[in-house]
């Protein structure tokens, strides 16, 4: 009970009495049954009010491309497959990444993914209200939501575009009369989340405005379409508050719901409302969730591409339709897009995957095939915001032909021709030259800090580190400070563990946001902050950065006091790397080191010492195809063990998508001292480490401890 209370005293210190109070009269609320009157159950046609007779259909004020440019360097056909394969076979795509065998139509209620995971699926009830379902009774709830989503529809309009095929306007008109049919306004599971609702709305319009003139919109499915989103949108604005207290991206989605809905439905009765309150909150939490440097305040790469998304979104819809956002919108997102393209690796696309990933991808309009690219959302973002073009002719251009049409790209075609033709008047032997990556604006780029993100960078001459280090003063994902990630000749090595599910069973709920997974130290199998519930930690630690420069990071937290822990990362020549960790408290404690690697071959080194690994990664092409990687203690003696993919335990464990797991190699290194000195190497197979005295030699260099 104590420590309960100390718990709640640290979120009230930290999220403050006006998050407590609202949160407490929310709970109120609930309990009492006061929000089942304010947003009663209901039928369709009780919203018939909220639409002005006569007004009208929606204005088709979102100009979608009605088919693909010739000779585009992307190809739709897998749009095509995914499409026809949910229409034919009742197979969605589910998290960007596992296709799942359902019906067409679907049952919107049943959970179809759990089956893949060897989980007992989730049950809820279709008829009650929102409020009286559990989002973590008994199973996960993003298994049911994600399919309500809508992120199908994406797919079927790029397959339209491809094909001119009425199937799949057909399809999209039928899926949306049977969702209708079996989600009454204020019942069930799928109108639980405003966030949900929103996602929802922003695929249906974006279908709806794709098949405007397809011979299968009709009328009456027009007006039943407005009467849906009214309902729907209704829905996100009574509940708005509870969005907003979230502070996360929660707000935001919802926020531009309301917004979108004001815009382009101008027949609805409280569009202008929704419009004002929509663009004000838009506003307001692209200054609060952006910080300065460009990171996001949710400390999570995945959560921060969703914002992404829809800010650009909205920014191109506002630019469409008159309506455009402040300057100072814009230059937090032209900030946030510097931030990305300074951590992504060019040659994949990739980024280190800190924070919480819970598979969101609410854009998905290419055809990527990782969800973990990020270079449509970054080339997307610096057109948007700059004009130009980041990366070289690829799939990740579809992005800006959906939302911004043919014309860059057919312009960016006629500069590149000119460009070939000028440099072929010099050279007749000239290759044709591919326009790169776009190095120059880059170059200016290249932060290696971001303090308020928490997030450094060093860099050597074909690899680079990523270190976590903040002092919060937001709600925390990870419990991960002074987590580093290894990246040599852009495959990651030293690996963060992911997410893989937020209501898992056991040691699976929310499993991989704790300290033990992380490439760091924890003290007496504790974590660095006290988890109060899947989402919420108290007990905010303070992390501090002493030094960085060029060839070395220094920083330190206190969530283990009084124990110290500091970290010293030093790039060495020849893209070898030491990590140092130093630990004192005046009393014995557990020490442990962790650091999880990409899957591969890999076997104990028998050279200078026994805390030690060669490894392999699978699929890596490393120029020094075995990495060398030691571990060791400057005084005492430790317990060194390796574990890969722990049936009982979530070590040895990586998730690169939602409710995907994949084996992992759990290196670590335990003492039991009072103070202890560790030290981590990272180089190839001939380097040599010893221990001399309070020093470490790595071949013929000598580094002080």
């Amino acid at each position: 009970m104590l420590s309960k209370l100390r718990a709640f005293a640290s979120l009230y210190r930290e999220l403050g009495p006006r998050w407590t109070l609202f949160r407490l009269a929310y709970a109120l609320r609930l309990r009492t049954g006061i929000i089942r009157l304010q947003m009663p159950m209901g039928r369709w046609s009780d919203y018939k009010n909220l639409v002005n007779v006569g007004a009208g259909s929606p204005r088709p004020t979102l100009p979608l491309p009605n088919e693909y440019p010739p000779n585009v360097s992307w190809k739709p056909d897998p749009a095509v497959n995914l499409a026809a394969y949910f229409i034919g076979k009742g197979m969605p795509l589910y998290f960007s990444h596992r296709l799942v065998h359902s019906s067409f139509p679907p049952d919107w209620h049943t959970d179809y993914f759990s089956e893949n995971i060897a989980s007992p699926p989730l049950k809820v009830s279709a008829n009650k209200h929102w409020s009286q379902i559990s989002d973590d009774a008994n199973g996960d709830i993003k298994f049911i939501w994600e399919l309500n989503r809508f992120g199908f529809v994406y797919e079927f309009v790029r397959a339209y575009a491809a094909s001119q095929n009425e199937e799949y306007p057909e399809a999209f008109w039928t899926l949306i009369e049977d969702w209708a049919k079996h989600n009454h306004p204020n019942t069930g599971p799928n109108w639980m989340d405003g966030q949900e609702v929103a996602l929802r709305l922003m695929a249906w319009t974006f279908g709806y405005h794709a098949f405007l003139n397809s011979p299968s919109t009709t009328s009456e499915r027009k007006d039943n379409f407005t009467l849906y989103v009214a309902a729907q949108a209704e829905r996100i604005y009574k509940n708005i508050g509870y969005a907003i207290s979230t502070r996360s991206n929660h707000t935001i989605s919802e926020a531009f719901g309301l917004w979108m809905v004001g815009l382009l439905f101008p027949e609805l009765k409280h569009g202008e409302k929704y419009l004002a309150i929509g663009k004000k909150l838009l506003e307001q939490e692209a200054a609060n969730q952006i910080f300065p440097d460009g990171s996001y305040s949710m400390y999570s790469l995945n959560y921060h591409r969703f914002i992404l998304h829809i800010y650009l979104y909205a920014i191109r819809l506002g630019e469409i339709n008159n309506s455009p956002f402040p300057t100072q919108l814009i230059n937090s997102v032209t900030k946030s897009i510097e931030y990305l393209a300074c951590l992504i690796n060019p040659k994949t696309g990739e980024m280190p995957v800190y924070g919480s990933n819970d598979g969101a991808l609410v854009l998905p309009i290419n055809s990527i095939v990782y969800f973990t690219d990020y270079r449509p959302l970054l080339q997307l973002g610096w057109y948007i915001t700059k004009g130009e073009f980041l990366f070289e002719p690829g799939p990740w251009d579809e992005d800006v032909f959906w939302l911004c049409g043919t014309s860059p790209l057919s312009q960016r075609e006629r500069v590149s021709e000119g460009r070939v033709r000028e440099k072929s008047l010099t050279a007749k032997s000239a290759k044709p030259a591919k326009e790169k990556l776009n190095l120059s604006a880059l170059s200016e780029l290249r932060g290696e800090s971001f303090p308020n993100g928490g997030v450094y960078l060093l860099r050597n001459a074909n690899s680079h580190v990523f270190i976590r280090c903040t002092d919060f003063t937001s709600r925390p994902s990870h419990a991960d400070q002074l987590h580093v990630d290894l990246w040599m000749h852009g495959y990651n090595i030293a690996i963060d563990a992911g997410t893989y599910l937020y209501s898992g069973q056991g040691h699976w709920r929310n499993g991989l946001a704790h300290t033990s997974v992380h490439n760091t130290v924890t003290v007496d199998n504790k974590d660095q902050m006290t988890m109060l519930s899947r989402f919420t930690w108290t007990n905010w630690l303070k992390g501090k950065v002493l030094k960085h420069d060029f060839n070395t990071w220094l920083g330190e937290h206190d969530g283990y006091k009084p124990v110290s822990h500091k970290r010293t990362v030093m790039s060495l020549e020849g893209d070898r790397w030491l990590v140092v960790d130093n630990l004192s408290a005046n009393k014995l404690h557990n020490y442990k080191l962790h650091w999880l690697l990409a899957d591969g071959e890999y076997g104990l080194r028998k050279l200078a010492s026994e805390n030690g690994l060669w490894l392999q990664p699978f699929g890596s092409k490393l120029p020094d195809s075995k990495i060398n990687i030691q571990l060791g203690l400057l005084n005492g003696d430790g317990n060194f063990s390796i574990v890969r993919a722990d049936p009982n335990s979530t070590r040895g464990w990586r998730s690169r998508y939602y409710g995907h797991k994949e084996p992992a190699i759990s290196v670590m290194l335990e003492a039991d001292q009072p103070q202890v000195t560790f030290w981590t190497f990272f180089g190839f197979e001939d380097d040599v480490v010893e221990i001399a005295g309070n020093s470490l030699k790595i071949n013929s260099e000598t580094i002080e401890l």
